[in-house]
């Protein structure tokens, strides 16, 4: 989910490992269940620069600064869960082994930071592929075939076609496997509550389940702000450009458009009310039935872990900040 500004909506988040990442104005928490049953939580301080401070105030180069910090957020994120999903798959296997449960060692943690790296920076790249290279490769093959689609604006609502075709086939692809649905049915936790907040409900498991799955804020309905977009913006392509020269422009143009989504996001987020934007935000929503999924309340107990340490000092429970 993506945060908005102080003063408007404050608080938001993210699905990981078994948890959820909630993040606030001044730090963020991370909250897993361990195979014992046991929720533990972990806090991070947010560091925030006078220059980040200030472009943070600008409209466009806000989003990519949000953008970023949510990046450096959302790894740091995943990546604690992932150190505590491994110290349970080797205590199981310790356990299987019969081998004693030997104290944790804090020292090993982190040790998967490389292969996280790794791992993160190939799924940037495969999406980048998937996403925006892979679309332009197929639509330049239909426009050979099919004239009439070789004109400026056909070949990039073609394009875009194409991209939210991929992004959706992605999605229903890896919400076969188990472990993405339970990360599924977590992001889907983290909507309950940040609802529940927003409604100031009583943060208890049974009252936050009420409460909808599907946020306007959601990452999901940003990235289909950005593909949408940037059918827009990349029309003003030179449409006689080599491929390459095409693939490095679309590869530049995107913290651009990451800029103008999240002002899209922003507004449609704040009136949420209308009937216009109602409709604009549709799409999105439609789209989080993908991503997220019903959880139970255990699950929604994790969320709500995370949610209370990130409350505004001064604020009850169920009050949204002003």
């Amino acid at each position: 989910m993506i945060r908005m500004e102080p003063g408007e909506l404050v608080l938001g988040g993210q699905a990981v490992i078994e948890g959820v990442m909630m993040k606030g104005p001044e730090r963020f928490s991370v909250a897993v269940r361990k195979a014992s049953g046991e929720i533990r939580v972990k806090d991070f301080p947010i560091v925030s620069g006078r220059a980040r401070r200030a472009l943070s105030k600008m409209p466009l180069l806000r989003g990519v600064v949000t953008m970023a910090a949510m990046l450096v957020i959302g790894y740091r994120a995943l990546q604690y869960s992932a150190d505590e999903a491994i110290e349970d798959a080797e205590a199981a296997e310790r356990k299987e082994k019969g081998e004693p449960l030997a104290e944790e060692k804090k020292e090993k943690k982190g040790g998967n930071t490389l292969a996280m790296a790794g791992a993160l920076a190939l799924a940037l790249f495969l999406g980048i592929t998937l996403f925006f290279w892979l679309p332009l490769l197929a639509t330049r093959g239909i426009a050979a075939l099919v004239p009439e689609l070789s004109g400026r604006m056909a070949f990039n609502l073609v394009d875009g076609v194409l991209r939210v075709a991929a992004f959706v086939g992605y999605i229903l692809a890896i919400s076969a496997m188990k472990d993405i649905r339970r990360i599924f049915q977590y992001h889907g936790a983290e909507h309950k509550v940040v609802n529940a907040y927003e409604k100031k409900a009583d943060l208890a498991p049974e009252a936050v389940k009420a409460y909808s799955s599907l946020h306007p804020r959601c990452g999901t309905s940003f990235l289909l702000f950005v593909m949408a977009i940037s059918i827009v913006v990349f029309s003003m392509i030179p449409h006689d450009s080599s491929l390459a020269v095409k693939a490095g422009m679309r590869l530049l143009l995107l913290p651009a458009i990451a800029g103008i989504s999240y002002e899209a996001l922003r507004l449609t987020a704040r009136k949420a009310d209308s009937p216009f934007f109602r409709t604009i935000i549709a799409p999105g929503l439609l789209l989080q039935r993908l991503t997220t999924r019903e959880p139970d309340l255990s699950q929604i107990e994790v969320a709500i872990a995370s949610f209370r340490r990130v409350i505004p000092d001064g604020e009850t429970e169920a009050g949204l900040a002003e």
